[in-house]
Formats: structure tokens, sequence, C-alpha cells
């Protein structure tokens, strides 16, 4: 009899273990599953993936159910375990002539120590790991075992749940009833990077994705083209001239003005051109056919930009700065290449604004540090200035020559090098007061002072004499 008991119980074990298993499983594979996956497959009209459905949509009754269910099977496991196992250490203690009363207190210790062992082991962290390593498997397979379990215990679930939602409410937050599935352009940006990483998604598309969740988080600034890089046409201009200006440029769209841009009038079209008979193209002013085109202020978002664009026939907005001068103008061109990658034609000019020369990076002044940091690695701290050009300008603390170089701050911004090395920017091209092109190059850590020196030494005597 005593040996049947002992074997009962010892089965008993064994299931317990098992249910435990079970609901730690359901609960881990239903927090691990997609929202669109669940539905995907539900879908399909199987019950199992509809049972997984309905699971995972009343996600905090499910989890709720699964505590309690973990909850009872651990504490009889506990129950019944602990003695069964004291009976066979019991014995081996007395054979080592341990008095009974320090061998049944070791015993049950032991027992205690083991019973928990294995629970947490084959109970817990073995079908934690199934669950998320394949979620909806195990969510399918425990789904009819749960929505039994929750049926008979839906009383003591509600009674636990609605009590443990009171608590979280007095704390000021509002219970959910399911995981949230919406994702922020951030999460997403990190998902399509660790994506690409792993192999899930070509390294073309993933940039494509990456390119175009951050579109939002431009301003009209950034994706401007600036103003010095901006071909005019004055109010007294003809469509002659027009026509040469489009034939010498490649552009297509002219801010006509009255003396700069801060007195733009309009913008005129090449394609405008061609409503105008020929013997009168050299007699019509541009101000007879300049349109008004949308105005955007510098802090406005990607997204309000490309509507604005969107929404005008030119396809074209003029960008203040917040002193009401015009800073630049933004064309369906600048936004489609700021989420495709530059885009050129047959009239575009050829130099490139990234390009690789040994161990340096040849770029353009005009460059954004984001654009910077994507080309050559180069991360550069925060500061006042939005471009390569700026960042030089900022520590160089004058208007550079030719070949003059910097030392480029270290990403924390504390001026001092980094300890695996630096990067030099060395000054190859200006357009006027205005850097054209930077050389960027790594140096390792040893090399970062002797420049830093030399800077330093050619700084002193531009300022001295």
């Amino acid at each position: 009899m005593q040996i049947a008991l002992t074997v009962v119980s010892l089965i008993g074990f064994l299931a317990l273990t098992a249910g435990t298993a079970l609901f730690v499983a359901a609960e881990f594979s239903l927090t691990a599953l997609e929202r669109s996956t669940v539905d995907a497959h539900a879908r399909g009209g199987d019950r199992r993936s509809r049972q997984v459905q309905h699971a995972h949509r009343t996600l905090s009754f499910q989890l709720s159910g699964a505590q309690l269910g973990i909850t009872i099977t651990t504490l009889i496991t506990g129950y019944i375990a602990e003695p069964v196992l004291a009976k066979f250490i019991t014995p081996i203690l007395s054979a080592m002539n341990v008095s009974e009363s320090v061998a049944s207190g070791i015993s049950l210790a032991a027992a205690l120590i083991i019973a928990t062992s294995l629970s947490m082991v084959f109970g817990e962290l073995v079908p934690k790991n199934l669950a998320i390593a394949h979620p909806l498997g195990i969510a399918r397979f425990t789904a009819g075992a749960m929505a039994g379990f929750s049926k008979v215990f839906k009383w003591a679930i509600n009674g636990l749940n609605g009590t443990a939602n009171w608590v979280v409410r007095r704390l000021g937050i509002e219970p959910a009833e399911e995981l949230r599935s919406a994702r922020s352009p951030q999460e997403l940006g990190s998902l399509v990077r660790i994506s690409a990483r792993r192999g899930a998604l070509d390294p073309a598309t993933a940039l494509l994705v990456d390119r175009s969740l951050r579109f939002g988080e431009r301003s009209a600034e950034e994706l401007m083209t600036p103003r010095v890089k901006i071909e005019t046409l004055e109010i007294r201009d003809t469509v002659a001239d027009l026509i040469d200006a489009a034939s010498r440029t490649g552009f297509s769209r002219f801010p006509v003005v009255d003396g700069d841009l801060d007195d733009t009038v309009g913008v005129v079209h090449i394609k405008q051109a061609f409503v105008v008979p020929t013997t009168g193209r050299a007699t019509t002013p541009l101000i007879a056919l300049a349109q008004k085109v949308p105005v955007v202020p510098s802090s406005l978002d990607g997204d309000a930009v490309m509507e604005q664009v969107r929404a005008d026939g030119m396809q074209v907005a003029l960008v203040v700065d917040e002193y009401g001068g015009t800073a630049g103008m933004v064309t369906m061109e600048d936004l489609i290449e700021e989420i495709v990658g530059d885009v050129r034609d047959e009239h575009d000019d050829p130099e490139i604004e990234v390009q690789r020369s040994g161990d340096s990076w040849i770029c353009s002044g005009l460059l954004r540090i984001d654009e910077v940091s994507r080309a050559t690695g180069y991360a550069a701290p925060e500061g006042e200035y939005d471009t390569l050009g700026g960042l030089v300008l900022a520590h160089l603390g004058r208007i550079p020559e030719v070949d003059d170089e910097v030392v480029l701050p270290n990403p924390a911004g504390d001026g001092r090098p980094d300890a695996h090395g630096g990067w030099i920017a060395r000054v190859t091209g200006m357009d006027g007061r205005r850097i054209d092109r930077v050389s960027l190059t790594p140096v390792p850590a040893e090399e970062i002072s002797k420049h830093a020196a030399t800077a330093s030494t050619d700084t002193e005597e531009s300022t001295h004499g």
C-alpha cells in the first residue's frame, strides 16, 4: 500500500509539473505573439487558430488564468513532492549513522531543493524557452487546455483580475486588455535595422524603409535646397532668359525675385515658356508668368511639407527662417531624394556629395550631419550647426582657406581625442566664403595630438597675423 501511494505521488508530481509547464508555455507564447500574425492565421478558419485569437484579444484575463494555474500546480507539487522525496533520502542518511531528528530535517530540505529545481527547470524554464522560440505553435498546442481551465475557473480569474485592475487604477493607470500592437516610427526603425542585420530584409529594402520612417522627423530646413544653391531670375527678365537659364543650369523651376530671394514674387517653370509664341519670348516679362507658391516655416516637419508641396501645382515651396527671410526652397525632387536617395538625370551636376578616396571621404560642405554619419561613420556631437561645413566652421573659428585642417570633436563632445582615434577634416574646396568640399579622414589616436597641435598653431598665426 505504501509503495502504491509513493508511485501515485510521483506520477502526480510529474503530472503537476507538466501542468505548470502548460500554463507557463501558454503565458509566454501569448505575450510573444504579434496581433497581425494571430489574425492572419485565424482568417484560415482553423478552430485552434480562432481559440488563439480569442485568447490574444482577452490577454489580461488569459494571463490571470495562467498565473492562477501556475500557483495552484506549484503549491500542490510542493505539498506532494517534498514528503515523497524525503522518504527516499531519509534511509540514505540513516545508513550514514545520522540521527533521526537531523536526518528528518536534512531530508526535507533536500527534498524541497530537488522538487523546486525540477519544477523550475521542467515546469518553467524549458516551456518558457520553447514558447519564445515558437510562440504560434505553442499557443495552438495550449489553446484548448487553457480555454477549458479558464471556463471552469472563470469566477476566480475574474475576481483576482478585477482586484488587480482596481489597484492599478488607484495608481493612475488604466489596465489594458490586450497588448499594444501599434509601433512608433522609432520602434519600427529599430525593427528594420535588426531585421537587416539578421538577414530577414535585404539592405536596399531596409534602407528604403528606414529612410521612409525617418522622413517625418525631418524639418523643412533639413529637406530644402539652401539659399546659396538657388538660381533666381529677376522680374525684368523675359521668357527668353528663362529658357537660357534652364539650358545653362538644367533646372526647371526658378524663383522670380525683385532684387533677392527675400522679395520673391513667384516661381516660373520652363514648361510655361512653351505657351508663349516664339516671337514674343524676348519681350514677355517673367512677372506675367510667375505663380505664387506656398511659404512654409523652416521648422515644419517632413510630412506637412510633403502635403504643402503636393497640393501646389508647381510642386515647390519656399522655406523661411524665424526672421522671415527666405532660407531656401523645397521641391518634390528634394522630398523624393530624402526617401529613395540621390536621384540624378543628364542635367544634374556630376559632382557626387560623398566620394571614397583611399582612407578618406570627400564630402560636400552642405551635407547634413546625419548624412555624414551614415556615409562615413563619423558621428558628430550636437551643436549649433546642421551641415558638415557648419561643423568645420564652428571648430575652426574663422572663414577657412583651402587645405585648412581641423580635428573634429568626438561623439561625446568633450573635446578630447577618442581612445581609438579620431577624425581630421581638411577643406579641399571653397565657393566664395562657403565651404564647398571637405575631406574626412579617420586617424589613429597617436596622430590626433600632433594634428591638434598643428591646427592650434595655424589658428594662432592666422589670428595674430
